[in-house]
């Protein structure tokens, strides 16, 4: 008789939801801290950045599974970080989160390489929908 071996992929679970790997990029610390929190509330496990650039080096560094993003940030604004990410790992999904969403979306309907909008001021409800949106399995 042989021995069958079987291998899972193993994602994390808390009260019954899977935890996903979340890296926040904006350049206001008070703003990346507080949707660290929210995220983190749920049981997510978040990395932060605070610009674009920072943001490509974490992403060569590890895996997540969600990156968020603010639109405008100096240096390299959320859209053109998400096209690089696209560039990168076409299947990375990507949600911007930006008091500009209205600016935002009128750049391009929808924004390469961003997989929904979401608008600040937003209530952790309305974070919760965004990942079900755009991370399977939810």
């Amino acid at each position: 008789m042989g021995v069958i071996f079987l291998v899972l992929q193993f994602k994390e679970i808390n009260q019954g939801k899977p935890v996903w790997q979340i890296l926040v990029v904006d350049d206001e610390p008070a703003v990346c801290g507080a949707i660290k929190m929210m995220f983190e509330y749920d049981g997510h496990k978040v990395q932060t950045a605070n610009s674009g650039k920072e943001a490509l080096v974490l992403l060569e560094q590890g895996r997540f599974d969600l990156v968020t993003t603010d639109f405008s940030m100096p240096g390299m604004n959320g859209d053109a970080l998400a096209a690089a990410i696209k560039n990168r790992l076409p299947n990375q999904p990507v949600l911007m989160i930006s008091a500009n969403g209205a600016i935002a979306k009128s750049f391009g309907d929808p924004l390469p390489g961003v997989d929904l909008v979401i608008s600040k001021p937003f209530s952790l409800e309305d974070l919760r929908n965004a990942i079900a949106k755009v991370l399977p399995g939810i």
